[in-house]
């Protein structure tokens, strides 16, 4: 308690509330004995849009919308789990030891799904999805990051109804007012940080309401680029990859929340930057913004009709001069034909004709001379 109370007095130190951004005091409401959570209607909402998006592009790359329900359930399904993975393995002491419930890392409801989880392994479930379905893995990646980082900042709005994801006391205007929210009940309780037992605890930096703009921003951004330059070959993931990263690091400078450190850096922040250093590696390697993008969105077998159907596309100009010739051929041979019996018959009626019109050339002649001398 003391610590708290020393924490409390430097706080009042640093901030000195005019303004300020309000926070839910619930995020439960009960249908019942149903409890409907603010922080999963947040995730559900993403979740919708990514889809709308989704399937909106795939259309455009010459995919079936039934390729985006198969796969996004696979996704889906390993994301959530990846997430939550995550989040337990980089921070088990909220769960292990001394006083914790190690059956709370079960509780998703209650927030704590890590991003780094939830897109390895919801590549993972789609990478599942593709294979079964003869879709190309970079090509549906392409497709899907701009609803999925549309989603990731949607679902922020989940941190906001939690009171969680928030930085370092600040006096700025809009600064985030922040209660002690109960998990379990979903309700504001009397403060144990800042202003202790108060109901309103501090104003500290909005970092959730920092993720949700940059992410949404990067979402609007993407779908720009890809519209304009028609990119392929992974590279609009691997621009995802290098804009989240690059956003997430300076975020994460500003939270003061529990973190795992390194070499004096939050987890976070490398994990950031390794993955931005893949990402760039990939985009470098694949063209950059001169990649194409692909012709079809198939593999294997689904690859061949859409290839057939490609190829007798493109044939169909050049088809028509081959009819063109080979209708002049037939009609010059029955030409030829026709002129050549017509020659024949010619030839056999001149060889029988042609003492007959010697005699009478040879009478004209006679005719002629006769004339001639009267």
């Amino acid at each position: 308690m003391p610590s708290n109370v020393a924490s409390a007095a430097r706080y009042r130190e640093q901030v000195h509330p005019l303004a300020s951004i309000p926070s839910p005091t619930r995020s439960v409401w009960h249908l019942g004995p149903l409890p409907v959570r603010a922080y999963a209607l947040c995730i559900v909402a993403g979740i919708f849009v990514a889809l709308v998006v989704t399937l909106r592009r795939w259309r455009e790359r010459g995919g079936k919308d039934d390729d985006v329900w198969d796969v996004a359930g696979w996704a889906i399904v390993f994301g959530i789990l990846g997430g939550r993975l995550y989040h337990v393995l980089t921070d088990p002491e909220l769960y292990f030891g001394r006083g914790k419930h190690p059956l709370d890392a079960f509780k998703i409801w209650d927030g704590g799904l890590g991003i780094w989880g939830a897109i390895a392994l919801g590549a993972v479930g789609a990478w599942i999805g593709c294979r079964r379905k003869d879709i190309s893995l970079v090509v549906f990646a392409d497709a899907a990051v701009p609803g999925v980082v549309l989603a990731q900042g949607i679902g922020r709005w989940g941190n906001w109804f939690n009171n969680e994801l928030y930085g370092g006391p600040t006096s700025l205007p809009w600064k985030l007012q922040i209660h002690d929210i109960d998990t379990v009940s979903g309700h504001a309780q009397p403060c144990g940080f800042g202003h202790l037992g108060a109901s309103v605890c501090g104003y500290y930096q909005p970092t959730f309401l920092y993720e949700s703009l940059w992410d949404i921003a990067l979402g609007v951004l993407l779908v720009y680029i890809d519209r304009r330059l028609r990119l392929g070959r992974g590279n609009v993931m691997a621009l995802y990859v290098m804009g989240y990263t690059v956003g997430r690091g300076w975020i994460e400078a500003l939270r003061h929340d529990h973190a795992n450190h390194i070499l004096g850096l939050r987890l976070n922040d490398w994990t950031a930057l390794i993955v931005f250093l893949l990402g760039l590696a990939w985009f470098l390697r694949h063209d950059g913004f001169r990649a194409a993008r692909e012709a079809t969105p198939y593999t294997g077998a689904r690859a061949s009709p859409a290839g057939a159907a490609e190829a007798e596309v493109d044939a169909e100009p050049d088809a028509e001069p081959d009819a063109e010739a080979d209708v002049g051929a037939d009609v010059g041979a029955d030409v030829g034909a026709d002129v050549g019996a017509e020659g024949g018959r010619g030839a056999e009626g001149g060889r029988g004709a042609e003492p007959k019109r010697e005699a009478e050339a040879v009478t004209e002649e006679a005719e002629v001379h006769g004339r001639s001398d009267d």
